[in-house]
């Protein structure tokens, strides 16, 4: 393995990255003993792509997983992950005919909440998740394992400086609301239809006051039992929901617009 490799663990991950880039994907090891069942299908994948498979103690390859991590007796050893540009999201939005759908994370360091995010944005069809090279989690192999896959289908892209992008977006005359607790437009009441980026910071401490005063506003989702906050990804599911459940009613849903071509 090189410096900038990765490690995919998991039956879905796997399967997805050799799916999705299998150019990218060095070898697929396996643990020896495997239990048949869906295994088999992305040892299939890997094999149909031309991806090499290599059967190996199951101790090597959970040590390649990392310590605690679910491996399923399968990892892939991968090159960088080849993150997107904004331009990128926004002509992919634009081919595909629709206002842009974007989330911005600000500060979320675990990278199961990266991972739960990209996903619910690719089943839902947005077009890409932004994340700022410091302070942040990046795509690992547990956020891919988060993902089941999903972040090898959607546009990620990692930049220098929320700030930047925050201006960036309003200039291309995309509305960015930034999620907060108690404050701002109700999520039942604002129109999503049109481009828009939502912003998500970290649990707890939320939008960090700079990028929310860049926003256009914030956007809070009604709560009514005691507890104050949700839980970063189930918090971007339901901005990205009631955003996609608007516009397949005004007529610009698209499910496969956040996907990437199949090679």
């Amino acid at each position: 393995m090189s410096a900038g490799d990765r490690v995919v663990f998991g039956v879905r991950p796997v399967e997805e990255i050799c799916r999705a880039r299998p150019r990218e994907v060095a070898v697929v090891y396996v643990a020896d003993g495997h239990k048949p069942g869906e295994i088999d299908r992305a040892i299939g994948a890997a094999k149909d792509r031309g991806v090499a498979v290599e059967f190996r103690p199951r101790a090597l390859v959970a040590e390649l997983a990392g310590k605690g991590s679910t491996h399923q007796g399968i990892v892939a050893v991968v090159g960088e992950y080849p993150y997107a540009t904004i331009e990128a999201m926004l002509a992919a939005a634009a081919e595909a005919g629709q206002p842009p759908l974007l989330m911005l994370l600000d500060g979320v360091t675990d990278p199961h909440n990266l991972g739960a995010v990209a996903r619910t944005l690719e089943v839902l069809g947005g077009h890409g998740v932004i994340i700022p090279q410091r302070g942040a989690a990046p795509v690992t192999g547990a956020a891919v394992k988060a993902s089941a896959g999903a972040t090898e289908r959607v546009r990620i892209a990692r930049v220098g400086h929320l700030l930047g992008v925050v201006d960036h977006l309003r200039e291309q005359g995309i509305r960015v609301l930034a999620a907060s607790a108690g404050q701002g437009e109700r999520l039942d009441q604002a129109d999503l239809t049109g481009p828009t980026a939502f912003v998500l910071g970290s649990e707890g401490r939320g939008s960090r006051e700079a990028v929310a005063r860049r926003c256009d506003g914030l956007i809070q989702i009604p709560q009514r039992g005691q507890v104050d906050s949700l839980n970063v990804s189930v918090a971007g599911a339901l901005l990205l929901y009631e955003a996609t459940r608007q516009r397949q009613h005004a007529g610009h849903a698209d499910p496969n617009s956040a996907r990437l071509p199949r090679p």
